[in-house]
C-alpha cells in the first residue's frame, strides 16, 4: 500500500511564482524550482524530505532561476516536458510526452502537455486528500488560459486545456497555476466560451 502524497508549497520572487512540492515517504518532488533556492530547501526541511525530483513545467525564465543551483545541491531526477526542454538552463534527465507518467514514491503521477503558451508545457495530475489537484504551470489561471502570442497558439492552448483538462477530469478538481492562487474547474468551466469568445 502506498502512503498518501502530501503538499507544501511556497511563493518566491517579485512574480508570485509558485513553488510547489510533493511529499512522501521522505522523497519530495518539486514542482517549478523558480527562484530564491535557499527557501526552496527550507521548505524541504521543513516537510521532512529530500528533493529527489523535479518538474520543470515550461521553459520561460522566472519559472528556472533556482533551477541549477537546485539540481546540484539534491541530485535530484529533472524531468522537463520535450518540446520545452532545449531552452531550459540545466540538464534534463527524463523529457516528457502527452500520455507519459512520472514514478514517485510508489505513485504513477499522470503527464498532460499543454501546447500554446509554450511550444510545450507539462502539468501533472496528483491525487491529495482524495481530490485530483491539477499543477499546470502557466497554461490555465482562474479567469482564463495562459499567455499566447498568436491566434494559432490560442487555439492550440484553448483546446488543449480543454480536451486535456476540462473533458477528463472532475470539476471538483483543483487547479494549481505557476503563479497566484488557485481555483476549481467547476469554477471555469461556465466561461470557457467566454474565453473563446475574447481570444485570451
Amino acid at each position: 500500500m502506498t502512503n498518501p502524497i502530501t503538499l507544501h508549497q511556497i511563493s518566491v520572487s517579485e512574480m508570485d511564482n509558485n513553488c510547489y512540492l510533493l511529499c512522501c515517504d521522505g522523497q519530495g518532488l518539486l514542482i517549478d524550482a523558480a527562484d530564491k533556492p535557499n527557501e526552496i530547501f527550507s521548505m524541504a526541511q521543513e516537510a521532512g524530505v529530500e528533493i529527489t525530483h523535479v518538474l520543470t513545467t515550461h521553459r520561460h525564465w522566472d519559472h528556472v532561476r533556482a533551477l541549477p543551483e537546485v539540481l546540484k545541491k539534491t541530485g535530484a531526477k529533472h524531468y522537463a516536458p520535450f518540446l520545452d526542454s532545449p531552452a531550459i538552463p540545466a540538464e534534463v534527465d527524463v523529457e516528457l510526452r502527452h500520455g507519459d507518467v512520472i514514478e514517485f514514491a510508489g505513485h504513477e503521477i499522470p503527464v498532460i502537455i499543454l501546447r500554446g503558451h509554450t511550444p510545450g508545457g507539462a502539468a501533472i495530475a496528483v491525487e491529495i486528500d482524495g481530490v485530483t489537484n491539477l499543477f499546470v504551470g502557466d497554461s490555465l489561471f482562474p479567469g482564463g488560459v495562459g499567455k499566447t502570442t498568436s491566434e494559432g497558439d490560442f487555439v492550440r492552448l484553448y483546446k488543449d486545456v480543454t480536451e486535456r483538462i476540462f473533458d477528463l477530469y472532475p470539476d471538483s478538481a483543483i487547479v494549481r497555476p505557476g503563479h497566484g492562487e488557485s481555483t476549481t474547474l467547476d469554477d471555469e468551466r461556465p466561461h470557457l466560451g467566454e474565453w473563446w469568445d475574447r481570444r485570451w
